[in-house]
């Protein structure tokens, strides 16, 4: 008899797939509301949260509200930054993408005016500012996809810290588990053809598939794996 795929039991939500409580010490997002005038923040602490890559920076403004903030290569406790309209160009200051100038590194870009910030948080990671045309800005990310956003966007000067963190070698599959854990990431990933015929419809001791890759959209799901409503497969012929 066979048992659920890895993935559904995944989907289910069980214990043994669903991430651990309180393992973000906090949020990262921009204050709520848009600052027509500039307002100057003093980095406070930084903070070693398992659940991010980088190190998060803890800005206190001079209203008194604080911010847990993506930090960036170079910054240090003590250094000031600036949100608003008319902040300067210092590391970690926020501005609107209408306000920045093309070709300067930025990083936590807002995907929607008032998200917070979607796009170059990994650590190491910077987008670049290409082009403004009208209202939009272009925008070139880590994998050099060039995007348009909205100028009202927000996002912060500088690259994410923390850019060597993963040449460091992790020695030692345990190591490895604990990050992905902490992080929910699925690993390790096996094959399919790799798996028992009871785990995977891919599996037996043939070590090939033994069925087409090619999946309907509508399979059940017991047998939805492989190249799902895929138009063609293989190497293309010239």
């Amino acid at each position: 008899m066979g048992k659920p795929l890895k993935q559904q039991r995944r989907g289910k939500g069980s214990n043994a797939y669903t991430k651990p409580p309180l393992s973000q010490k906090a949020e990262i997002a921009f204050r709520n509301e848009h600052l027509s005038k500039k307002i100057v923040g003093e980095v406070i602490d930084f903070i070693d949260d398992p659940g991010h890559s980088a190190p998060l920076m803890l800005v206190r403004y001079d209203d008194f509200k604080e911010a847990t903030l993506l930090a960036p290569e170079g910054i240090k406790i003590g250094d000031r930054i600036q949100e608003g309209t008319g902040a300067d160009y210092t590391l970690g200051s926020i501005l609107t993408l209408a306000e920045m100038p093309d070709g300067i590194p930025v990083y936590n870009i807002e995907s929607k005016v008032g998200d917070g910030g979607k796009f170059a948080r990994g650590a190491g990671a910077y987008a670049t500012i290409v082009a403004h045309t009208g209202s939009t800005v272009s925008i070139s990310l880590p994998s050099k996809a060039v995007i348009e956003l909205p100028g009202e966007c927000r996002a912060e000067v500088g690259a994410v810290s923390g850019g060597g963190q993963s040449t460091k070698p992790i020695m030692k599959a345990g190591k490895n588990f604990y990050i992905k854990h902490a992080l929910n990431r699925k690993w390790p990933t096996n094959r399919g053809v790799k798996m028992n015929p009871v785990d995977h419809p891919f599996g037996g001791k043939q070590h090939h598939k033994g069925a087409s890759s090619m999946t309907s959209r509508n399979a059940p799901p017991g047998r939805k794996v492989g190249h799902i409503a895929a138009s063609r497969v293989g190497r293309r012929k010239r």
